[in-house]
Protein backbone atom coordinates (compact mmCIF):
# COMPACT_ATOMS: atom_id res chain seq x y z
CA UNK A 1 0.00 0.00 0.00
CA UNK A 2 1.10 3.53 -0.75
CA UNK A 3 0.21 6.28 1.71
CA UNK A 4 -2.06 8.86 0.07
CA UNK A 5 -3.54 12.22 1.00
CA UNK A 6 -6.65 13.37 -0.89
CA UNK A 7 -7.44 17.05 -0.44
CA UNK A 8 -10.91 18.25 -1.34
CA UNK A 9 -10.12 21.75 -2.57
CA UNK A 10 -13.57 23.31 -2.86
CA UNK A 11 -13.84 25.53 -5.93
CA UNK A 12 -10.45 24.71 -7.50
CA UNK A 13 -10.24 25.31 -11.25
CA UNK A 14 -7.54 25.72 -13.87
CA UNK A 15 -8.30 29.47 -13.93
CA UNK A 16 -7.00 29.72 -10.35
CA UNK A 17 -3.66 28.10 -11.05
CA UNK A 18 -0.76 30.49 -11.53
CA UNK A 19 2.34 31.99 -9.87
CA UNK A 20 0.36 32.49 -6.65
CA UNK A 21 -0.26 28.71 -6.29
CA UNK A 22 3.23 27.20 -6.52
CA UNK A 23 2.44 24.23 -4.25
CA UNK A 24 -0.58 23.05 -6.20
CA UNK A 25 1.24 23.75 -9.48
CA UNK A 26 3.53 20.87 -8.56
CA UNK A 27 0.56 18.57 -9.19
CA UNK A 28 -0.60 20.31 -12.35
CA UNK A 29 1.38 18.03 -14.67
CA UNK A 30 -1.27 15.38 -14.01
CA UNK A 31 -4.75 16.85 -14.36
CA UNK A 32 -8.19 15.48 -15.21
CA UNK A 33 -11.50 17.31 -15.37
CA UNK A 34 -14.26 15.91 -13.17
CA UNK A 35 -17.78 15.57 -14.55
CA UNK A 36 -19.77 16.36 -11.39
CA UNK A 37 -23.00 14.87 -10.14
CA UNK A 38 -26.15 16.93 -9.85
CA UNK A 39 -26.25 18.83 -7.60
CA UNK A 40 -22.54 19.63 -7.55
CA UNK A 41 -22.49 20.70 -3.90
CA UNK A 42 -20.22 19.74 -1.01
CA UNK A 43 -22.13 16.86 0.58
CA UNK A 44 -23.32 15.21 -2.65
CA UNK A 45 -19.89 15.32 -4.30
CA UNK A 46 -17.97 14.17 -1.23
CA UNK A 47 -20.39 11.26 -0.74
CA UNK A 48 -19.89 10.33 -4.41
CA UNK A 49 -16.11 10.38 -4.00
CA UNK A 50 -16.43 8.22 -0.87
CA UNK A 51 -18.72 5.57 -2.33
CA UNK A 52 -18.22 5.55 -6.09
CA UNK A 53 -22.00 5.88 -6.43
CA UNK A 54 -24.45 8.49 -7.67
CA UNK A 55 -26.85 10.31 -5.30
CA UNK A 56 -29.57 7.90 -6.44
CA UNK A 57 -27.59 5.13 -4.70
CA UNK A 58 -25.84 6.83 -1.75
CA UNK A 59 -28.82 9.06 -0.90
CA UNK A 60 -27.00 12.36 -0.33
CA UNK A 61 -29.11 14.41 -2.71
CA UNK A 62 -27.82 17.76 -1.44
CA UNK A 63 -26.55 19.49 1.66
CA UNK A 64 -30.00 18.93 3.12
CA UNK A 65 -33.38 17.49 2.26
CA UNK A 66 -36.90 16.83 3.51
CA UNK A 67 -36.89 13.97 6.02
CA UNK A 68 -40.21 12.31 5.27
CA UNK A 69 -40.43 10.30 8.50
CA UNK A 70 -39.98 13.46 10.57
CA UNK A 71 -41.89 15.77 8.17
CA UNK A 72 -39.09 18.33 8.58
CA UNK A 73 -36.28 19.85 6.54
CA UNK A 74 -32.75 19.42 7.89
CA UNK A 75 -29.50 20.76 6.50
CA UNK A 76 -25.95 19.84 7.45
CA UNK A 77 -26.65 16.66 9.38
CA UNK A 78 -23.46 14.91 10.44
CA UNK A 79 -24.05 11.17 10.90
CA UNK A 80 -22.04 9.05 8.48
CA UNK A 81 -24.88 6.53 8.53
CA UNK A 82 -26.88 8.81 6.25
CA UNK A 83 -24.54 7.81 3.39
CA UNK A 84 -25.90 4.57 1.96
CA UNK A 85 -23.43 2.01 0.63
CA UNK A 86 -19.86 1.02 1.43
CA UNK A 87 -17.40 3.84 2.04
CA UNK A 88 -13.90 3.88 0.67
CA UNK A 89 -12.27 2.91 3.97
CA UNK A 90 -14.56 -0.11 4.27
CA UNK A 91 -13.62 -1.25 0.77
CA UNK A 92 -9.95 -0.60 1.52
CA UNK A 93 -10.07 -2.89 4.56
CA UNK A 94 -11.50 -5.73 2.45
CA UNK A 95 -8.51 -5.37 0.10
CA UNK A 96 -5.93 -5.19 2.89
CA UNK A 97 -6.73 -5.53 6.59
CA UNK A 98 -3.86 -3.17 7.42
CA UNK A 99 -5.59 -0.31 5.58
CA UNK A 100 -6.35 2.74 7.75
CA UNK A 101 -8.15 5.99 6.99
CA UNK A 102 -8.34 9.44 8.58
CA UNK A 103 -11.09 11.91 7.74
CA UNK A 104 -10.32 15.57 8.42
CA UNK A 105 -13.52 17.55 7.86
CA UNK A 106 -15.07 15.72 4.92
CA UNK A 107 -18.77 15.82 5.66
CA UNK A 108 -20.90 13.17 7.44
CA UNK A 109 -17.99 12.55 9.76
CA UNK A 110 -19.75 11.55 12.99
CA UNK A 111 -20.86 8.03 13.96
CA UNK A 112 -18.25 6.86 11.46
CA UNK A 113 -16.05 3.78 11.43
CA UNK A 114 -13.11 5.61 9.87
CA UNK A 115 -10.05 5.13 12.08
CA UNK A 116 -9.59 8.83 12.92
CA UNK A 117 -11.92 11.75 12.33
CA UNK A 118 -12.34 15.43 13.15
CA UNK A 119 -15.28 17.64 12.21
CA UNK A 120 -16.92 20.87 13.47
CA UNK A 121 -19.41 20.35 16.26
CA UNK A 122 -20.46 23.38 18.33
CA UNK A 123 -21.91 23.11 21.81
CA UNK A 124 -25.52 24.32 21.90
CA UNK A 125 -26.28 25.69 25.36
CA UNK A 126 -29.71 25.74 26.96
CA UNK A 127 -29.68 29.55 27.06
CA UNK A 128 -29.32 29.76 23.28
CA UNK A 129 -25.58 30.29 23.08
CA UNK A 130 -23.48 28.41 20.50
CA UNK A 131 -19.94 27.66 21.64
CA UNK A 132 -17.15 26.76 19.18
CA UNK A 133 -15.97 23.18 19.43
CA UNK A 134 -15.17 20.11 17.37
CA UNK A 135 -15.88 16.37 17.40
CA UNK A 136 -13.06 13.86 17.13
CA UNK A 137 -12.67 10.14 17.08
CA UNK A 138 -10.97 8.99 19.22
CA UNK A 139 -12.30 11.62 21.66
CA UNK A 140 -8.93 12.52 23.19
CA UNK A 141 -7.84 14.11 19.90
CA UNK A 142 -10.11 17.04 20.72
CA UNK A 143 -7.93 17.87 23.74
CA UNK A 144 -4.76 17.36 21.68
CA UNK A 145 -5.89 19.75 18.95
CA UNK A 146 -7.29 22.33 21.38
CA UNK A 147 -4.09 22.37 23.40
CA UNK A 148 -1.88 22.71 20.31
CA UNK A 149 -3.99 24.93 18.01
CA UNK A 150 -6.65 26.47 20.25
CA UNK A 151 -10.40 25.89 20.12
CA UNK A 152 -11.63 25.22 16.61
CA UNK A 153 -12.52 28.69 15.23
CA UNK A 154 -16.13 27.90 14.35
CA UNK A 155 -17.09 31.52 13.68
CA UNK A 156 -14.19 31.75 11.22
CA UNK A 157 -15.48 28.60 9.50
CA UNK A 158 -18.92 30.04 8.67
CA UNK A 159 -20.58 33.38 9.22
CA UNK A 160 -19.77 37.05 8.55
CA UNK A 161 -16.40 36.66 10.31
CA UNK A 162 -15.32 33.77 8.07
CA UNK A 163 -11.59 33.80 7.35
CA UNK A 164 -8.76 31.52 6.39
CA UNK A 165 -8.05 30.90 10.09
CA UNK A 166 -10.42 27.90 10.12
CA UNK A 167 -8.78 26.36 7.04
CA UNK A 168 -5.35 26.79 8.63
CA UNK A 169 -6.66 25.05 11.76
CA UNK A 170 -7.88 22.14 9.63
CA UNK A 171 -4.50 21.93 7.90
CA UNK A 172 -2.69 21.96 11.24
CA UNK A 173 -4.97 19.24 12.65
CA UNK A 174 -4.46 17.13 9.52
CA UNK A 175 -0.70 17.43 9.87
CA UNK A 176 -0.96 16.40 13.52
CA UNK A 177 -2.85 13.25 12.48
CA UNK A 178 -0.12 12.57 9.91
CA UNK A 179 2.54 12.87 12.59
CA UNK A 180 0.69 10.82 15.21
CA UNK A 181 -0.81 7.99 13.15
CA UNK A 182 0.46 7.99 9.54
CA UNK A 183 -2.86 6.81 8.03
CA UNK A 184 -2.72 4.96 4.75
CA UNK A 185 -5.44 7.23 3.33
CA UNK A 186 -6.08 10.73 4.64
CA UNK A 187 -9.07 12.78 3.46
CA UNK A 188 -8.67 16.53 4.06
CA UNK A 189 -11.24 19.24 3.30
CA UNK A 190 -10.00 22.81 2.76
CA UNK A 191 -13.13 24.98 2.36
CA UNK A 192 -12.12 28.62 2.46
CA UNK A 193 -11.80 29.41 -1.23
CA UNK A 194 -15.45 28.71 -1.94
CA UNK A 195 -16.78 30.86 0.91
CA UNK A 196 -14.50 33.76 0.04
CA UNK A 197 -15.60 33.72 -3.57
CA UNK A 198 -19.27 33.83 -2.64
CA UNK A 199 -18.49 37.03 -0.83
CA UNK A 200 -16.04 38.70 -3.22
CA UNK A 201 -16.40 36.98 -6.59
CA UNK A 202 -13.44 37.00 -8.97
CA UNK A 203 -11.05 39.24 -7.11
CA UNK A 204 -7.33 39.12 -6.42
CA UNK A 205 -7.95 38.47 -2.73
CA UNK A 206 -9.41 35.09 -3.56
CA UNK A 207 -6.32 34.25 -5.59
CA UNK A 208 -4.05 35.18 -2.68
CA UNK A 209 -6.09 32.95 -0.39
CA UNK A 210 -5.89 30.11 -2.90
CA UNK A 211 -2.12 30.32 -2.77
CA UNK A 212 -1.89 30.62 1.00
CA UNK A 213 -3.78 27.46 1.90
CA UNK A 214 -1.89 25.19 -0.48
CA UNK A 215 0.94 24.69 2.02
CA UNK A 216 -0.85 21.94 4.00
CA UNK A 217 -1.30 20.07 0.72
CA UNK A 218 2.38 20.21 -0.10
CA UNK A 219 3.40 19.32 3.44
CA UNK A 220 1.12 16.29 3.45
CA UNK A 221 2.46 15.12 0.10
CA UNK A 222 6.00 15.33 1.42
CA UNK A 223 5.18 13.00 4.33
CA UNK A 224 3.10 10.58 2.22
CA UNK A 225 3.53 8.50 -0.89
CA UNK A 226 1.20 10.53 -3.11
CA UNK A 227 -1.16 13.48 -2.88
CA UNK A 228 -4.26 14.20 -4.93
CA UNK A 229 -6.41 17.32 -5.00
CA UNK A 230 -10.05 17.06 -6.05
CA UNK A 231 -12.49 19.92 -6.50
CA UNK A 232 -16.06 19.14 -5.53
CA UNK A 233 -17.97 21.55 -7.73
CA UNK A 234 -17.77 23.86 -10.72
CA UNK A 235 -15.64 26.94 -10.13
CA UNK A 236 -17.39 28.84 -12.93
CA UNK A 237 -20.66 28.95 -11.02
CA UNK A 238 -18.94 29.65 -7.71
CA UNK A 239 -17.52 32.86 -9.14
CA UNK A 240 -20.42 33.73 -11.44
CA UNK A 241 -21.85 37.14 -10.49
CA UNK A 242 -25.57 36.86 -9.92
CA UNK A 243 -27.51 38.58 -12.69
CA UNK A 244 -30.95 37.60 -11.48
CA UNK A 245 -32.80 35.84 -8.70
CA UNK A 246 -35.56 33.27 -8.76
CA UNK A 247 -37.64 32.87 -5.62
CA UNK A 248 -40.01 29.93 -5.96
CA UNK A 249 -40.73 29.90 -2.23
CA UNK A 250 -42.14 33.40 -2.24
CA UNK A 251 -44.04 32.68 -5.44
CA UNK A 252 -45.55 29.57 -3.88
CA UNK A 253 -46.46 31.59 -0.82
CA UNK A 254 -48.53 33.87 -3.04
CA UNK A 255 -50.19 30.90 -4.69
CA UNK A 256 -50.94 29.29 -1.30
CA UNK A 257 -48.99 26.20 -2.40
CA UNK A 258 -46.88 26.22 0.77
CA UNK A 259 -48.41 26.35 4.23
CA UNK A 260 -47.48 29.55 6.07
CA UNK A 261 -48.22 30.28 9.68
CA UNK A 262 -48.36 33.66 11.37
CA UNK A 263 -47.32 33.97 14.96
CA UNK A 264 -46.68 36.64 17.60
CA UNK A 265 -49.61 38.79 16.54
CA UNK A 266 -49.02 38.17 12.85
CA UNK A 267 -45.59 39.80 12.95
CA UNK A 268 -43.57 36.70 12.07
CA UNK A 269 -43.99 34.25 9.18
CA UNK A 270 -42.95 30.63 9.58
CA UNK A 271 -43.40 27.57 7.42
CA UNK A 272 -45.99 25.33 8.97
CA UNK A 273 -45.55 21.57 9.38
CA UNK A 274 -45.97 19.56 6.20
CA UNK A 275 -49.45 18.14 5.90
CA UNK A 276 -51.48 18.23 2.73
CA UNK A 277 -49.39 21.13 1.40
CA UNK A 278 -46.18 20.45 -0.56
CA UNK A 279 -42.84 21.23 1.01
CA UNK A 280 -40.15 23.20 -0.78
CA UNK A 281 -36.46 22.90 -0.01
CA UNK A 282 -34.14 25.43 -1.65
CA UNK A 283 -30.39 25.21 -1.97
CA UNK A 284 -28.38 27.39 -4.32
CA UNK A 285 -29.35 26.48 -7.91
CA UNK A 286 -31.76 23.68 -7.00
CA UNK A 287 -35.14 23.31 -5.32
CA UNK A 288 -37.03 20.13 -4.47
CA UNK A 289 -40.74 19.66 -3.86
CA UNK A 290 -41.76 16.92 -1.50
CA UNK A 291 -45.47 16.28 -1.90
CA UNK A 292 -46.33 13.28 -4.04
CA UNK A 293 -48.69 13.75 -6.97
CA UNK A 294 -48.97 17.54 -6.55
CA UNK A 295 -47.20 18.43 -9.76
CA UNK A 296 -49.33 16.73 -12.39
CA UNK A 297 -50.35 20.26 -13.36
CA UNK A 298 -47.70 22.96 -13.14
CA UNK A 299 -48.60 25.73 -10.68
CA UNK A 300 -48.34 29.23 -12.11
CA UNK A 301 -45.76 30.14 -9.48
CA UNK A 302 -43.00 28.54 -11.60
CA UNK A 303 -43.51 31.17 -14.28
CA UNK A 304 -41.14 33.46 -12.35
CA UNK A 305 -38.27 30.94 -12.48
CA UNK A 306 -36.95 32.03 -15.85
CA UNK A 307 -34.46 29.72 -17.49
CA UNK A 308 -35.06 27.00 -14.91
CA UNK A 309 -35.17 23.31 -15.79
CA UNK A 310 -37.56 20.84 -14.20
CA UNK A 311 -36.73 17.21 -13.44
CA UNK A 312 -39.65 14.91 -12.75
CA UNK A 313 -39.36 11.16 -12.14
CA UNK A 314 -37.85 10.15 -15.50
CA UNK A 315 -35.31 12.98 -15.73
CA UNK A 316 -34.31 12.56 -12.11
CA UNK A 317 -33.23 9.02 -12.93
CA UNK A 318 -31.32 10.24 -15.96
CA UNK A 319 -29.38 12.67 -13.79
CA UNK A 320 -28.67 10.20 -11.01
CA UNK A 321 -31.20 11.73 -8.61
CA UNK A 322 -33.75 8.93 -8.55
CA UNK A 323 -33.82 8.66 -4.78
CA UNK A 324 -36.75 9.13 -2.40
CA UNK A 325 -34.95 11.95 -0.62
CA UNK A 326 -34.90 14.09 -3.77
CA UNK A 327 -38.62 14.82 -3.63
CA UNK A 328 -41.15 14.57 -6.43
CA UNK A 329 -39.94 17.43 -8.59
CA UNK A 330 -36.53 19.05 -8.95
CA UNK A 331 -35.99 22.58 -10.29
CA UNK A 332 -32.57 23.72 -11.47
CA UNK A 333 -32.13 27.50 -11.75
CA UNK A 334 -31.09 29.09 -15.01
CA UNK A 335 -27.52 30.28 -15.48
CA UNK A 336 -26.85 33.41 -13.46
CA UNK A 337 -29.71 32.75 -11.05
CA UNK A 338 -30.18 30.85 -7.83
CA UNK A 339 -33.03 29.99 -5.51
CA UNK A 340 -33.39 31.92 -2.28
CA UNK A 341 -35.19 30.24 0.60
CA UNK A 342 -37.15 33.43 1.43
CA UNK A 343 -40.79 32.38 1.69
CA UNK A 344 -42.28 35.60 3.11
CA UNK A 345 -43.43 38.61 1.12
CA UNK A 346 -42.84 41.30 3.78
CA UNK A 347 -39.34 41.54 5.31
CA UNK A 348 -40.93 43.10 8.36
CA UNK A 349 -42.63 39.76 9.01
CA UNK A 350 -39.61 37.56 8.33
CA UNK A 351 -38.91 34.75 10.83
CA UNK A 352 -36.61 35.66 13.69
CA UNK A 353 -33.85 33.36 12.42
CA UNK A 354 -33.64 35.15 9.04
CA UNK A 355 -31.23 37.79 10.39
CA UNK A 356 -29.09 35.30 12.32
CA UNK A 357 -26.54 32.62 11.44
CA UNK A 358 -28.76 29.58 11.87
CA UNK A 359 -28.03 26.88 9.30
CA UNK A 360 -30.21 24.32 11.09
CA UNK A 361 -33.40 26.40 11.25
CA UNK A 362 -33.55 27.70 7.68
CA UNK A 363 -35.29 25.52 5.07
CA UNK A 364 -32.62 26.39 2.53
CA UNK A 365 -29.12 27.71 2.01
CA UNK A 366 -28.45 31.33 3.00
CA UNK A 367 -25.19 32.87 1.68
CA UNK A 368 -26.17 36.14 3.38
CA UNK A 369 -24.85 34.54 6.56
CA UNK A 370 -21.41 35.44 5.19
CA UNK A 371 -22.19 39.17 5.47
CA UNK A 372 -22.83 41.70 8.17
CA UNK A 373 -25.93 43.75 7.48
CA UNK A 374 -24.65 46.84 5.59
CA UNK A 375 -27.36 48.89 7.32
CA UNK A 376 -25.52 48.47 10.62
CA UNK A 377 -23.06 51.33 11.19
CA UNK A 378 -20.96 49.34 13.64
CA UNK A 379 -21.72 45.63 13.02
CA UNK A 380 -18.87 44.28 15.14
CA UNK A 381 -19.96 46.45 18.07
CA UNK A 382 -23.60 45.37 17.60
CA UNK A 383 -22.54 41.72 17.62
CA UNK A 384 -20.35 42.27 20.69
CA UNK A 385 -23.17 43.91 22.62
CA UNK A 386 -25.51 41.03 21.77
CA UNK A 387 -22.94 38.50 22.98
CA UNK A 388 -22.45 40.50 26.18
CA UNK A 389 -26.21 40.47 26.82
CA UNK A 390 -26.27 36.71 26.32
CA UNK A 391 -23.46 36.24 28.82
CA UNK A 392 -25.39 38.35 31.31
CA UNK A 393 -28.32 35.98 30.94
CA UNK A 394 -30.49 38.35 28.92
CA UNK A 395 -32.63 37.13 26.02
CA UNK A 396 -31.37 38.57 22.75
CA UNK A 397 -30.72 37.62 19.15
CA UNK A 398 -27.45 37.98 17.31
CA UNK A 399 -29.42 39.50 14.43
CA UNK A 400 -26.66 41.04 12.31
CA UNK A 401 -27.31 39.21 9.01
CA UNK A 402 -28.93 41.07 6.09
CA UNK A 403 -32.03 39.95 4.19
CA UNK A 404 -30.67 40.74 0.74
CA UNK A 405 -29.89 37.79 -1.49
CA UNK A 406 -28.34 40.14 -4.05
CA UNK A 407 -25.26 40.55 -1.84
CA UNK A 408 -23.88 37.11 -2.74
CA UNK A 409 -21.34 37.23 -5.56
CA UNK A 410 -21.59 33.63 -6.65
CA UNK A 411 -23.29 30.29 -6.42
CA UNK A 412 -22.57 26.68 -7.33
CA UNK A 413 -24.24 23.37 -7.99
CA UNK A 414 -25.19 23.54 -11.67
CA UNK A 415 -23.50 21.24 -14.17
CA UNK A 416 -21.40 23.67 -16.26
CA UNK A 417 -22.13 23.87 -19.95
CA UNK A 418 -18.49 24.67 -20.79
CA UNK A 419 -16.09 21.74 -20.31
CA UNK A 420 -13.38 24.23 -19.40
CA UNK A 421 -15.34 25.13 -16.27
CA UNK A 422 -15.39 21.62 -14.81
CA UNK A 423 -13.79 20.95 -11.42
CA UNK A 424 -10.31 19.42 -11.38
CA UNK A 425 -8.58 16.28 -10.16
CA UNK A 426 -4.81 16.56 -9.76
CA UNK A 427 -2.27 13.95 -8.69
CA UNK A 428 1.42 13.84 -7.82
CA UNK A 429 1.58 10.47 -9.63
CA UNK A 430 1.11 11.16 -13.37
CA UNK A 431 0.67 7.45 -14.12
CA UNK A 432 -2.62 7.25 -12.20
CA UNK A 433 -4.54 9.84 -14.22
CA UNK A 434 -4.65 8.43 -17.72
CA UNK A 435 -7.64 10.37 -19.01
CA UNK A 436 -8.45 14.02 -19.61
CA UNK A 437 -11.77 13.62 -17.82
CA UNK A 438 -13.25 11.42 -15.13
CA UNK A 439 -16.80 10.97 -13.83
CA UNK A 440 -17.27 12.04 -10.22
CA UNK A 441 -18.16 8.48 -9.17
CA UNK A 442 -14.89 7.20 -10.70
CA UNK A 443 -12.79 9.42 -8.42
CA UNK A 444 -13.46 6.70 -5.84
CA UNK A 445 -11.54 4.17 -7.98
CA UNK A 446 -8.76 6.67 -8.74
CA UNK A 447 -8.21 7.13 -4.99
CA UNK A 448 -8.03 3.37 -4.44
CA UNK A 449 -5.55 3.11 -7.32
CA UNK A 450 -3.34 5.64 -5.57
CA UNK A 451 -3.26 3.42 -2.51
CA UNK A 452 -3.09 -0.08 -3.98
CA UNK A 453 -1.63 0.10 -7.49
CA UNK A 454 2.07 -0.72 -7.52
Amino acid sequence: MKRTVVINVAGLSSSLLGPHTPRINELADSVSRIHPVCPAVTCSMQATFLTGRLPAQHGIVGNGWYFRDLAEVFFWRQSNRLIQGEKIWQVGRTINTAFTCANSFWWYNMATDADWSVTPRPVYCADGRKLPDCYTQPPHLRQVFTRRFGTFPLFRFWGPATSIASTRWIGDAAMAIEELYSPVLHLVYLPHLTTSCRRWGRKDRSMEICGSWTKPAADCSTSSGTVAAASSFSPSTVFLPLTGRSIPTASCGRQACCRLKRTWGGNISILGPAGRSPWLITRLPMSMFARKGMWRGWPPCFARCRGSSTFSTHRKKEWGLGHGRSGELVLVAGKGSWFSYYFWMDDGKAPDYARTVNIHAKPGYDPCELFFDPKLKFPALTAGLSLLKQRMGLRTLLDVIPIDAGLAKGSHGRIPEDSGELPLLLSSDPHLLNSDSVAAQDVFHVILDHVFRE
